[in-house]
């Protein structure tokens, strides 16, 4: 199954094993959006914007192969308790967002941890399989100083001890500190190509979108970049029916995986 996304004036078909979604919760006022922000384009906004529900999709082409990355930046208020469990019963990997200098943006996170076990176990249950989901808890704002904070590194990262698909980072959106060592180990635990993460590949915009067509890799300007991506300006975010959809095929999808791998052990 392939995806067909129009970028640019190409077409680009992502198959649907290299598509993921990645979501951010946390509560309100603790730098989600502006994690997301660095991660897309590098910057930081100042001026404080509530978000409802964000929705951005990044497109790459690493060594000739295509990739997609949905991400849904949520609102940390969360009025549809509905749309937040869709939301988790569609993600591939997690960034779970705390201020260093809340302790009630730390209390939220362990909710959040304890709902997206709940909820995705009983999805995997569908398919019988071990649950893996690949999760950063991220304390935002280290640029504070230690007299703001409230909530010690030793707490913390007891919420990821034991845990090898968990891991836990410090980080500033604002002064861009550790954000892109917190997405490498992300994608690293997720056995996505370290490539996407936002300092390990070269970044195009939209009207070169040409680029990411196969036969671009006959041009030696193109040749000799491994890895890069496009934000696409245009995404939208699925409809309920689609993420339904969506959920249904994945389970289907790792079903047949499983089949497949006991008739092999068979």
């Amino acid at each position: 199954m392939m995806k067909t996304l129009s970028s640019g004036n190409c077409a680009l078909s992502v198959p649907a094993k290299n598509s993921y979604r990645m979501v951010v919760l946390g509560a309100s006022r603790v730098g989600k959006s502006s994690i997301v922000s660095r991660f897309l384009n590098g910057r930081f906004e100042d001026q404080y914007t509530p978000t409802i529900e964000d929705f951005h999709r990044k497109v790459y082409n690493i060594r000739g192969d295509m990739y997609q990355l949905d991400i849904l930046d949520t609102s940390g208020n969360h009025p549809f308790p509905a749309m937040r469990r869709l939301s988790i019963l569609t993600g591939d990997v997690f960034i779970l967002v705390f201020s260093l200098d809340s302790r009630e943006s730390f209390d939220e996170v362990k909710r959040l941890q304890k709902q997206i076990l709940e909820v995705k176990s009983c999805l995997k249950n569908k398919t019988k399989e071990a649950a893996e989901l690949p999760m950063v808890i991220c304390g935002n704002k280290n640029d504070h100083g230690e007299l703001c904070r409230q909530v010690p590194s030793t707490e913390a990262e007891l919420l990821v001890s034991g845990d090898e698909n968990c891991a836990y980072f410090e980080v500033s959106a604002k002064r861009n500190t550790n954000v892109d060592e917190m997405f490498y180990v992300l994608f690293s635990m997720a056995k996505l190509p370290h490539e996407m993460s936002p300092a390990l590949h070269r970044k195009i915009s939209v009207q070169y979108g040409d680029a990411f067509h196969p036969r671009a890799f006959c041009m030696r300007r193109v040749k000799d970049m491994d890895a890069y991506g496009m934000v696409s300006p245009f995404a939208r975010r699925p409809s309920v029916n689609s993420d339904l959809k969506y959920i249904k095929a994945k389970v289907l999808r790792e079903g047949q995986a499983r089949e497949r791998d006991k008739c092999t052990i068979q």
